[in-house]
């Protein structure tokens, strides 16, 4: 058997590793050396390489990822199985749990049950993409800009917000922001979007919608002209296109 064969037969890497690293602490003949020990999420991709996320205090992956050449990770990642199994999974599960119950309570019009649910999950990791969003809709829908503002400015800072897996949620809150009054922060929210993917015309046509309700028509116009060179059959974008055009020649 071929080493490319072997490699094609055998189990992806998955699961929990761990890194260790010297530190240098004091100076002269006061230094000391300490080893430190980070725990990482990891997960062999398609090409071979291994993406890696670490493991915050609460020991769930939390954060930016990043992709090591498998070389370099055999060398550098020990597997922890054990610690996954007694830790790191009960923590992941009692977090989704509450993400659930969130999910649900929100639904049902219970938002104070809601908030409880989505601050427990955000207690154990603060940048959930899913608990961020929950809390955020939630606020939206009890009234509370403030709050909901504060959760704005978290999420459009991580780039996890905008990745397919949470394309439901992101539309949601996109229009949400539009619909409570926060255009300004719709706009902000759809162009932080279109950083990481040009190609959507339903981003166009949602900033498109933004600015009309700011009453910037011109704006307006320009990105319902880009989701239409995206797609020229979507119907609700050439509706509002031409009664646009009709508004911009009463000016």
């Amino acid at each position: 058997m071929t080493s490319a064969q072997h490699a094609t037969d055998r189990k992806k890497i998955q699961g929990v590793f761990s890194s260790q690293s010297v530190q240098k602490i004091g100076t002269g003949t006061t230094v000391r050396r300490t080893i430190s020990k980070m725990y990482w999420m990891a997960q062999e991709l398609d090409d071979g390489k291994v993406e890696v996320q670490a493991l915050n205090k609460s020991y769930v992956p939390s954060g930016p990822k990043s992709v090591v050449e498998m070389e370099e990770f055999l060398s550098k990642y020990s597997p922890e199985p054990e610690f996954y199994v007694s830790t790191v999974y009960p923590k992941i599960k009692a977090m989704n749990s509450s993400i659930e119950r969130g999910e649900k309570a929100r639904q049902a019009g219970a938002t104070y049950s809601a908030e409880f649910e989505f601050q427990n999950a955000l207690d154990v990791d603060e940048e959930n993409v899913k608990a961020n969003f929950g809390l955020g809709l939630t606020y939206m829908e009890r009234g509370e800009s403030t709050k909901a503002n504060d959760i704005f400015e978290r999420l459009v800072k991580l780039d996890a917000a905008f990745q397919t897996e949470h394309k439901h949620l992101f539309n949601e809150f996109g229009i949400n922001l539009r619909k409570t009054g926060m255009q300004d922060q719709a706009i902000d929210y759809y162009q932080r979007a279109l950083q990481m993917t040009t190609q959507d015309e339903n981003l166009h046509y949602n900033i498109a919608r933004a600015y009309f309700e700011k009453g910037m028509l011109e704006k307006c116009a320009d990105h319902l002209t880009k989701a239409l060179a995206l797609n020229k059959d979507h119907a609700e974008a050439q509706k509002f296109f031409e009664f646009v055009k009709k508004q911009l020649a009463a000016q």
